[in-house]
């Protein structure tokens, strides 16, 4: 054999350069699902489904192109890791080199190299070309900062690709829209939205979930509304469907909550993108078509490219900048464990058992539940960073490493000390109250900090504000927010930090 082609499970891209000069005759191309992929974080049952079902349809389409493919099926051998299944088939097959597109993540790339070293074979990284920039050009423009900004980032991508751009200005004058896109849906709420298109299971996917049920009964998480893309084709039509009907209102109220609406106006599509199934750039041109047809306002439109072109984009190369030392990061010295109803929902807070019993029935949150519900939770709380990450890492049908990691350490957890975020996102319960009608149904008052009906996130807010006063007090962005301490009278912060300190046991 020449080439051993190995293909992971967010790889399932038929134009990828794995794929590139493949010899039907000398290289074999070689898939694995193996049980450690799903218990060195204890993920959730959905997230395995997602990608054992995309990984089977993926070969399915391979077999149909008489691509040679040897697929390790779940329960049908008996490896447990990715590196002993690997070892054993250039034992078996006796390759002369191994190729894979770049992983996503770090341990995957470390336990190849390993066992190429080991078998001493060549190992031949080729590039992720599903990405709108190298990690080469992304060093060459992250060299020599010391911080690291989104919004610069995302600018130096509008102007690289031309998107949204015109004689080299952004289109409409600004580079964003972010202070018309924070907007809430008021008493009424958000009104009748048109469900997300499902895709039901088929028999393959019907196979894989009842082999997960077989596989990880103890893990978290529900199969009953399982309804992910799993296909390339599926992906293309979710994406049609949220440009036609969701993409016009995301814009405005894309930070917005609301009780019993998981998906409210987000598209669905990050882990059809992760998976591979879907490219960036046909998201971004399916988006910039609805603007330029006048079906949705530029507001909407460039929100989203700003999701994908901006976020996505600048994690991945923080990620590989920085990792390993990154996923160690804890510069709040936070130690606190992670409060065990992350994993059941049964908590008193309203927002919280919203969003984690919705995590646990879908899969899915979207950012803002991400960022300001768990996340601000945890940041105030003080848990241990990578406790946090692991957890989000695990809950999220959504969730790799190489965009989950930078996104919950650096972003929300502050927890890289300002190489991604200027401040923390520090808030209080009354965030909350104003971007959702959580608070309604609560039996916390957002308002109050000491007391019966105090507040959790109020609480802990005021607490994480005396714990780092003298790293934050006079710091430009956040001094004025550190400042406000001083209304609080000695007595008030006395028992604001004992009600905190019982939150913590």
């Amino acid at each position: 054999m020449r080439n051993l082609v190995i293909v992971l499970g967010d790889q399932l891209d038929l134009k990828s350069t794995v794929f590139n000069k493949l010899d039907k005759k000398s290289d074999l191309v070689w898939m694995a699902e193996l049980p450690d992929e799903s218990t060195h974080v204890w993920s959730h049952k959905s997230r395995i489904a997602l990608f054992l079902s995309a990984m089977r349809h993926f070969a399915a389409d391979l077999a149909s192109k008489a691509m040679p493919l040897r697929y390790l099926k779940l329960g049908r051998h008996g490896f447990h890791n990715f590196a002993e299944a690997l070892q054993r088939e250039i034992k078996s097959a006796q390759p002369e080199r191994l190729v894979v597109v770049h992983p996503g993540d770090y341990r995957v790339l470390a336990q190849l190299r390993d066992v190429a070293d080991e078998a001493g074979l060549p190992l031949e990284v080729r590039p992720d070309t599903h990405f709108l920039i190298d990690l080469e050009s992304f060093g060459q423009w992250a060299d020599g900062r010391k911080q690291f900004r989104m919004e610069h980032f995302y600018r130096h991508m509008r102007q690289r690709t031309g998107f949204l751009m015109e004689k080299g200005k952004p289109v409409g004058g600004v580079w964003n829209f972010d202070k018309e896109n924070r907007r809430a849906f008021g008493k009424s709420g958000p009104g009748t939205i048109l469900a997300p298109i499902s895709f039901p299971p088929d028999a393959l996917t019907q196979e894989v979930i009842t082999a997960v049920e077989q596989h990880f009964p103890g893990h978290p998480g529900s199969l009953a509304h399982f309804d992910w893309p799993v296909t390339g084709d599926d992906a293309v039509q979710a994406l049609s469907d949220f440009t036609s009907h969701r993409l016009p209102s995301f814009g405005p109220f894309q930070d917005a909550c609301w009780t019993a609406e998981p998906y409210l106006y987000h598209s669905r599509m990050s882990a059809a993108m992760n998976l591979k199934l879907l490219s960036p750039r046909a998201a971004i041109e399916a988006a910039l078509k609805t603007y330029e047809s006048g079906q949705a306002p530029l507001a909407s439109v460039e929100g989203f490219i700003r999701q994908i072109l901006g976020w996505r984009e600048f994690v991945r190369g923080i990620y590989w900048r920085h990792m390993p030392d990154y996923q160690e990061a804890n510069s709040l010295d936070a130690k606190q464990p992670l409060p065990p109803f992350y994993w059941s929902g049964d908590t008193d807070m309203k927002c919280m058992a919203e969003t984690l019993q919705q995590t646990l029935d879908h899969g899915y949150a979207h950012h803002i539940q991400r960022l300001m519900i768990t996340g601000l939770y945890a940041l105030l709380l003080g848990v241990q960073p990578r406790q946090l990450h692991e957890w989000y890492l695990a809950v999220y049908v959504d969730a790799v490493e190489w965009v989950e990691l930078p996104n919950v350490l650096g972003m929300s957890q502050f927890a890289d000390g300002g190489l991604m975020s200027s401040k923390p996102y520090a808030a209080s319960g009354k965030y909350i109250q104003r971007m959702s009608n959580y608070c309604n149904h609560c039996r916390f008052d957002p308002a109050e900090s000491i007391g019966d009906s105090a507040c959790p996130f109020t609480v802990l807010y005021w607490d994480f504000l005396i714990r780092h006063e003298n790293r934050f007090r006079n710091h430009p962005r956040a001094g004025m927010q550190w400042r406000n301490l001083d209304r609080l009278s000695d007595g008030k912060r006395l028992s604001i930090r004992r009600s905190a300190e019982k939150l913590k046991t």
